[in-house]
């Protein structure tokens, strides 16, 4: 857990990866990862839970490939079954997109970082008091980091994630703001141009996302 949140705030953005196969993950975390990006988080779709074991399969391989150097972690984790799932392949974070008191309880227990989503003043201060160790502020882009100053006024205690809408061109606002990182999804993992093997721009745009928050 010490080793996510240093190298979150050294590295300040996760790479959010949904609807890829398994089989494009390799070739997507060289790419990413030769552009500065050291965390990736592979969704659980839970409209189809016939992909989850492909999901299993992305978070170990980006464990077993990188050794380290780019931290699995698991994105939309609704259940404690998706969490075990996680957690068997190899996720060393676990992220959500509500405040699920269970969720969040047990993945501390297993020794994993939580990062459940929130919007609300309530709901980060409830996240944080379950135990979160960083709460995801979803959808970021559509509150703007004049949000996140309002909402750390109060709360500077809690490590706030930017995600939603956050872009190569806002996200050094969103750090500016106080925000401890930024989660980035289809702006920068774009599943067409990963299809289409597009990984060097791909890398390019990871690059210009790693100068926007430094």
């Amino acid at each position: 857990m010490k080793q996510v949140m240093e190298t979150l705030a050294e590295g300040r953005i996760i790479a959010i990866v949904r609807g890829i196969p398994s089989e494009k993950i390799g070739a997507l975390a060289q790419a990413l990862f030769s552009g500065g990006i050291t965390m990736m988080e592979v969704t659980f779709d839970q409209t189809r839970p016939d992909s989850w074991r492909d999901t299993c399969r992305a978070i170990e391989l980006i464990g077993r490939e990188f050794q380290g150097k780019i931290l699995p972690g698991a994105g939309t984790v609704l259940t404690r079954e998706q969490l075990i799932l996680a957690r068997d392949a190899g996720a060393k974070y676990i992220i959500s997109p509500d405040v699920n008191e269970e969720v969040i309880r047990e993945t501390k227990r297993l020794n994993l970082a939580s990062f459940p989503g929130a919007m609300t003043p309530t709901e980060i201060a409830a996240a944080w008091r379950y135990g979160a160790d960083a709460v995801k502020v979803f959808p970021a882009g559509k509150m703007g980091p004049d949000y996140i100053r309002a909402v750390r006024a109060p709360l500077k205690q809690i490590p706030l994630l930017a995600v939603g809408g956050v872009s190569e061109k806002n996200a050094g606002d969103f750090i500016q703001a106080g925000c401890l990182g930024v989660g980035v999804g289809g702006l920068l993992v774009d599943a067409e141009r990963v299809r289409r093997g597009e990984m060097d721009a791909i890398t390019e745009l990871a690059r210009e996302y790693r100068r926007a928050v430094k």
